[in-house]
């Protein structure tokens, strides 16, 4: 244990008596401090977990029990205990160790988790398999930051407390309001189940009553009683009405408690909820005063907590200020979002508009619901929400929004590849399902200053439902407001592309100027209805050559292609291609797939002999 990429896992963890695993769990903050502050990552969320990890390790053997995480963001220090330690140099690196479970990455991890409120569905599913198929193993489910805020939680929730399924949730409770009966008596209660001679004595009670038709019948009776009494004395809570025996809440900084806990509900094969309160950000203290910053944060000072670098204000900020802007001058102006206040830079509008601000938590399908009803009723919705998330609210676009075509406005943040985190997370299908939606009309900024132009123009010029989607950080080289679509006169063939992309592009033209090529470069503005202001760069160029940081099919190329306009041109669509982009730094994937100036100059080159060959032939 003394190697600083060695932890212990399995067996080796389970012999470590007390004042070990205090030291153990002191020395796994130390090195996710340290290494986070140098590759950047979720740090708060796993400082709160440790002593929860390390007990669910020792308790469970991940590599046949499945533990499936809500979200996976606090999956670090499970990461650490199954032996992939040495490689968190490279944390969402490109070709490196996620930063979320990854089933391709370890048997330890049971399932993919980059989005929230999915984990006891999942979790259900293969406690059914496992009763199906005959097996014996555990499953557990581990639910925090905000889980409980989604829709989809409860409705697995309700099917696992009626399924009799052997199935632990484990409810991590870091000050999200969810502490059902914590008075006197239930703690008191709570103290009880948690003592050992009680456990001993439930056991034998249920023995000795299974063995005979009297004894179950009395085991039911005494049962029926002792809820009855409780529920009069304390109450009940929503899980013990699903179906769920509930523990808790139990100190999730207590190895002790915590395994004996787990051991108990792992015995009872049924429905258990065990509640657990935790403190993020535990033992860091610029982490523990400032939770928000170090749930998700680049590289920092691990002395300080001072964020490295900086940088210039962000497309995010810009939205957030001129929506600030904007609703001083109309009252009829309301944001909402979905758990991301701060990422969407809500926070001045929160603080001038209480009254017209709502956060949804993890519930973007109710979140686009409730702006449909505020339009309905007058109102100027604006819903931001990151590309990402804003997928689980599509039946609510075309169901709620655009049947009815009313006037709401989504702010698309994270729009395009976001780098770190990976599948999970890049925004890079939001074009392909909005373009879809009928009567949806899409812009798409290349900096700050067009952002702030498209959503006034958005919210009082436009009618319908209008996406607005711009990427991660700030503006690129390009960051005026230029008027005219053509950033940059041509002869030899026409570079088309819309958004961050239009930075690629500039330097992609420098780099063909340096070898004699006359790029023109046109930017598409608005992509539903699209523009059309390549047709005559087009035309005059006599060729084409567009870049879209999406998949394939996913954007706008196939329309433009299929276009009577560029029949009988060279042409040829740029993307991310077919499948998922994982995770690593944006310049890296960008380079990997062609996207980046090099690839996108290279591109033109070969476009450019293939126009040259077909006018050689057709002058032959």
């Amino acid at each position: 244990m003394n190697n600083a990429f060695s932890f212990p896992t399995g067996p080796e963890l389970r012999e470590l008596d007390d004042a070990q695993l205090k030291a153990l769990c002191a020395r796994i903050r130390e090195f996710l401090v340290q290494n986070v502050a140098v590759t950047g990552g979720h740090l708060a969320s796993n400082l709160g977990v440790v002593e929860l990890t390390v007990a669910i390790h020792r308790v469970f053997d991940t590599s046949r029990d499945r533990l499936v995480f809500d979200v996976g963001h606090q999956s670090y220090v499970h990461k650490l205990l199954t032996g992939r330690a040495e490689d968190f140099p490279t944390l969402r690196q490109l070709d490196g160790l996620a930063g979320f479970p990854k089933p391709s990455e370890s048997i330890h991890d049971a399932f993919i988790a980059g989005h929230a409120s999915n984990a006891v569905s999942v979790a259900l599913g293969m406690a059914r398999a496992r009763s199906l198929k005959g097996e014996d193993y555990s499953v557990i489910a581990l639910m925090g930051d905000g889980a409980l805020t989604g829709g989809l939680a409860y409705e697995g929730l309700n099917d696992a407390g009626s399924s009799r399924e052997p199935l632990i949730v484990i409810l991590n409770d870091n000050g999200m309001s969810i502490t059902p009966n914590v008075g006197a008596t239930a703690k008191h209660l709570s103290n009880i189940r948690s003592k050992p001679s009680y456990y001993r004595l439930k056991k034998t009670w249920r023995t000795v009553t299974q063995s005979s038709r009297t004894g179950r019948s009395l085991y039911r009776g005494v049962h029926s009683f002792k809820e009855g009494l409780k529920k009069r004395l304390i109450g009940s809570n929503m899980f013990n009405d699903m179906g769920f025996e509930y523990f808790g809440p139990v100190d999730g900084h207590d190895v002790g408690k915590l395994c004996w806990q787990l051991q108990q509900a792992r015995d009872l094969h049924r429905p258990v909820i065990l509640h657990v309160i935790t403190k993020k950000g535990k033992g860091y203290p610029p982490a523990e005063a400032n939770p928000d910053l170090f749930h998700g944060i680049g590289p920092f000072d691990p002395v300080t907590g001072i964020p490295k670098g900086g940088g210039s204000e962000s497309f995010s900020d810009a939205f957030g200020r001129k929506l600030v802007e904007l609703a001083r001058r109309d009252s009829r102006i309301c944001a909402i979002t979905a758990a991301m206040q701060s990422g969407t830079g809500l926070d001045a509008f929160a603080a001038c508009f209480p009254e017209r601000f709502g956060d949804a938590g993890i519930a973007e399908g109710h979140a686009v619901a409730m702006a449909a009803g505020l339009a309905k009723q007058g109102m100027l919705p604006v819903v931001a929400i990151y590309s990402t998330f804003l997928q689980r609210a599509f039946d609510m676009l075309i169901h709620d929004v655009a049947i009815l075509g009313l006037h709401v406005v989504f702010a698309v943040d994270r729009a395009g590849l976001v780098g770190a985190d990976g599948e999970t997370h890049h925004g890079v299908f939001d074009l392909g399902y909005l373009r879809l939606v009928p009567g949806m009309q899409i812009l798409c900024p290349a900096n700050r200053a067009e952002l702030e132009r498209m959503l006034e123009q958005a919210l009082f010029e436009m009618e319908g439902p209008v996406a607005i989607r711009y990427p991660r950080g700030g503006d690129g080289r390009y960051a005026e407001a230029a008027q005219s679509p053509i950033l940059r006169k041509g002869r030899d063939l026409t570079l088309c592309a819309y958004g961050a992309t239009v930075n690629t592009m500039l330097q992609a033209a420098e780099l063909l100027a340096k070898q004699g090529v006359e790029a023109e470069l046109v930017q598409l503005r608005q992509l539903k209805p699209l523009s059309e202001a390549w047709k005559p760069s087009a035309a005059r160029t006599g060729a084409l050559l567009m870049a879209e940081e999406c998949p394939a099919h996913c954007g706008v190329y196939d329309e433009l292609a299929a276009d009577p306009a560029l029949d009988g041109l060279p042409r040829r669509g740029l993307d991310l291609g077919a499948g998922f982009t994982r995770h690593g730094a944006c310049e890296a994937l960008l380079r990997r797939a062609g996207l980046d100036a090099e690839g996108v100059a290279k591109a033109a080159l070969e476009l450019l002999r293939e126009k040259n060959n077909r006018q050689a032939n057709a002058d032959m």
